[in-house]
């Protein structure tokens, strides 16, 4: 009976989490701070991320180094992420949650479990996305001959709640 169950799983209904992205936002001196905090968080080299647009009323211009993001995968991204959920007390809010990703902010990095305060960075914040795919999203994202993806093949919101609760102990208020 139990090996008709597992042959009836469609295995391309699958979740898997696809990656990890650690940002912050910042400008100037301050750019350098939060690129040294997500090396800190991650030991791994930060990307930095520059503006394509004119915004006169916050100054920004095209070009303008506005913020830094690192992009975890796999094994590294699973540990990363057990690590970050313990500064939010492994609690995630409904409105947080979207199909395909969930996000979450951390207001002081020294929130984070095992995570000291470095007087070099001071006191930052960042923001944590998680993003979730099923087998054959390739489909959509290759180059040549690329197809359409059924909105039935998207991640819902309570798949990630379900997930996010079996494997991270996470609870959803």
């Amino acid at each position: 009976m139990k090996a008709q169950m597992q042959m009836k799983e469609n295995p391309m209904r699958k979740i898997k989490m696809e990656k990890v992205v650690v940002s912050a936002g910042a400008v100037g001196d301050d750019l350098q701070k939060a690129k040294k905090l997500l090396e800190l968080l991650t030991k791994r080299k930060a990307q930095i991320i520059t503006s394509n647009k004119r915004i006169p009323d916050f100054g920004v211009r095209p070009g303008l180094e506005v913020g830094t993001r690192i992009t975890l995968r796999g094994k590294e991204a699973n540990e990363l992420l057990r690590r970050l959920l313990g500064a939010i007390d492994n609690k995630l809010k409904g409105k947080q949650i979207a199909d395909n990703h969930f996000s979450f902010g951390i207001k002081e990095y020294i929130e984070i479990p095992g995570i000291e305060y470095q007087r070099d960075i001071g006191i930052r914040g960042l923001n944590v996305t998680v993003v979730f795919c099923r087998p054959g999203l390739r489909v959509q994202r290759k180059k040549i001959k690329s197809g359409y993806i059924a909105l039935k093949q998207q991640v819902q919101k309570n798949e990630i709640e379900n997930y996010m609760g079996e494997v991270f102990k996470t609870e959803v208020e």
